[in-house]
């Protein structure tokens, strides 16, 4: 007889026979008292029982000792099937040999030619739950390597969009509100990235990374210096499409002592050249000093020369007022020619470490003539706002009016290059709490950067040597020199020195 007229093929017997032959625990009980009628060969191995001492037992002879698995918990997950057609729930088996199997088991409603009954279909899921702790287990062993180590890791995938990161790479890119949770940034939108050939993009690290690229990131920082961190990127390939591993760690001290290193070479060199400009600075002034000096007597002799004219009557009177007013007027270059001089070679000439107690405004007022002297021709105004109180500070004095004058110097060249009306510098002295300060102001342009940190020179053509010696000299005395932008347009250097206790 067929059993099915889907499958007339198929007999009453080879369903009996697929039953059999099924890896799936299965238990048939009674609706009415629960008793079991028959189970599979699959549920006898399981159990540990024939089927002749299988169908003489009770729910509590075969499951878990533990109160969840009681039999009258049984007897009520047997009863929903047999009053709604199915029931479902985790349930723990045990053996003849006191073994525990937990198993998925599954209760349907079966109508027999003896009347209704309940199929139960035990799916063993040790193995699942097994599988199940290991991966929770292995999880939670990776969350705590990503909450708690010090490696900076990104993974990324092949649009350089951040997937996974450890806290402490969130953390440089203060992204610290996303852990736990996704990320889903671009890392370029964060960081710079760089490699061997220089500033690089993220097509650019694809292409490199073959399987492995060393790269440097530099992560902005608000309101302070830049990070840099260090490491590779390494490739993995993955079925669906590539990732990548991006390891890095935090080089931002030695970056930092490289640019520190590289400065103070800049330093040197600039010092170097100034040692060798004093030298023809020197031997120019010694030489010079002579044809001014000889230039001089020469113009004595025809003053004297043209007075004794004059009063002979053999030069005519307005003709020799007239000569008289030229040789007068060429001396008073001449001996200013000769102060310059004079100057330079004292400036060359005391590069020795003689500190000595000074009033900044005595330093002011010494280089007032060689600062107008720069500056009319280019119709700048200095201003003066000189402290009324002394400003006693220890110095070596020509050197520190070489600061001045370097300062003054630029500002002057600076203003040169605005409107008329614009062109005035303020130079300031003031008395600190513990140290005299020396500003000087102009209307410029302002600072595109900070000279004394990049590039001792913002001129076109500039060496760069002022500066550098400026700031040599002023931190060799324990002072500091700076720059910064000035209020409406503009910038101011300055400098302050330790101010000598009056007594």
């Amino acid at each position: 007889m067929n059993v099915d007229s889907r499958a007339p093929e198929l007999a009453d017997s080879d369903f009996v026979a697929m039953m059999s032959a099924s890896d799936i625990c299965v238990l048939l009980h009674d609706a009415q008292t629960k008793e079991i009628l028959w189970a599979n060969p699959a549920a006898c191995a399981l159990l540990e029982f024939s089927l002749d001492e299988m169908i003489h037992l009770r729910a509590n002879h075969i499951s878990s000792a533990a109160r969840q698995y009681d039999r009258v918990v049984a007897r009520a997950m047997l009863q929903e099937a047999i009053d709604h057609g199915a029931s479902r729930v985790e349930w723990h088996l045990r053996s003849r040999s006191g073994r525990v199997i937990p198993t998925d088991a599954f209760a349907v409603r079966v109508e027999l030619a003896r009347g209704p009954a309940v199929m139960v279909q035990y799916r063993d899921i040790e193995r699942e739950q097994r599988t199940d702790a290991e991966q929770r287990l292995a999880e939670s062993y990776v969350e705590t390597l990503t909450r708690h180590t010090s490696t900076v890791a990104f993974m990324l995938d092949a649009s350089g969009v951040i997937v996974s990161a450890t806290d402490t790479a969130l953390g440089y890119l203060g992204l610290t509100g996303h852990r736990g949770s996704p990320v889903r940034h671009r890392l370029t939108a964060f960081a710079v990235i760089r490699t061997g050939a220089g500033r690089a993009t993220w097509d650019d690290i694809v292409a490199g990374a073959v399987p492995i690229l060393p790269v440097r990131l530099e992560v902005a920082q608000p309101d302070a210096q830049p990070v840099w961190l260090e490491g590779s990127v390494e490739r993995l390939p993955q079925p669906a499409a590539d990732v990548y591993l991006m390891i890095l760690h935090d080089v931002s001290g030695r970056v930092r002592d490289e640019a520190l290193r590289e400065l103070e070479q800049h330093r040197e060199n600039y010092l170097a050249r100034y040692n060798a400009m004093g030298d023809m600075a020197m031997a120019i002034a010694h030489e010079l000093g002579q044809p001014l000096a000889a230039a001089g007597n020469f113009l004595a002799g025809i003053r004297a020369r043209t007075g004794a004219l004059r009063a002979s009557g053999e030069l005519d009177g307005q003709l020799g007022a007239q000569m008289e007013y030229g040789l007068e007027s060429a001396s008073r270059q001449i001996d200013r020619a000769a102060t310059i001089v004079n100057t330079l070679r004292a400036f060359v000439g005391h590069l020795e470490h003689v500190e000595q107690v000074v009033d900044l405004n005595d330093i002011v007022r010494e280089c007032l003539p060689f600062i107008r002297l720069r500056a009319e021709p280019a119709g700048v105004r200095i201003e003066l706002g000189l402290s009324e109180e002394t400003v006693p500070v220890r110095c070596e004095r020509v050197l520190t009016g070489q600061v001045v004058l370097n300062l003054c110097f630029n500002a002057i060249d600076e203003m040169a290059e605005c409107e008329p009306a614009t062109r005035q510098v303020l130079l300031v002295t003031e008395k600190g709490a513990d140290d005299g300060v020396l500003t000087v102001a102009d209307r410029g342009r302002g600072l595109r950067r900070d000279p004394f940190t990049e590039s001792f020179s913002g001129k076109a053509h500039g060496s760069g040597i002022g500066l550098a010696l400026s700031h040599r000299i002023i931190t060799r005395q324990h002072g500091s020199i700076w720059s910064e932008h000035r209020e409406k347009g503009g910038s101011v250097f300055g400098f302050t020195l330790p101010l000598v206790p009056e007594t």
